[in-house]
């Protein structure tokens, strides 16, 4: 884009001077890919122990129908609450994953919601069909904003810890 008048070319030039240096990122898309991946498959390796522990503790068949087969989503006897506890579980355990793996703040939601609409594809997928009980969706609504409001928070929290300046702190050893 050129500019015929010099006056725009200095002002365009001093503009692109005022850029600020605080917590300056370039995207990075092997990182967020490698990040993605690493969380996917952390999120499904931890679900399906923690389904693992509940299918022993009901006495049922260790199937993958249990993770994607939304009909097993249900309140009406022990093996479906067990399901619904597993994924309530698994959200705990995905914020302190995204804790640990992401540890930003503003990506908590997207990696939440990255997870959750893969998990829908991949049910659709193992179903070959859509999922169509209110249980599946109410259950993955509410693990999708557990899982980003625990993140958040951890997130948060690790975030905003009192950074250390004076002199004082120059001569001593702080565990950030």
């Amino acid at each position: 884009m050129s500019f015929p008048i010099p006056a725009c070319r200095i002002i365009r030039d001093k503009m692109k001077k005022l850029t600020g240096t605080f917590r300056n990122t370039q995207w990075d898309p092997y990182l967020l890919i490698t990040q993605i991946i690493a969380m996917q498959s952390l999120l499904y390796v931890s679900l399906a122990s923690i389904m693992y522990v509940m299918d022993f503790f009901a006495e049922a068949n260790h199937t993958l129908d249990h993770i994607f087969e939304y009909h097993e989503i249900h309140v009406t006897d022990l093996g479906g609450r067990l399901v619904i506890v597993a994924f309530i579980l698994n959200s705990l355990v995905g914020a302190g994953l995204l804790w640990f793996v992401v540890r930003r703040t503003k990506l908590c939601l997207d990696f939440s919601f990255t997870f959750h609409f893969t998990h829908l594809v991949i049910c659709w997928w193992y179903n070959e069909a859509f999922p169509s009980t209110i249980g599946w969706w109410m259950l993955n609504a509410v693990c999708a904003a557990l899982m980003c409001v625990c993140s958040e928070f951890l997130c948060l929290k690790t975030e905003l810890k009192e950074i250390p300046v004076g002199y004082t702190a120059l001569n001593q050893k702080v565990d950030l």
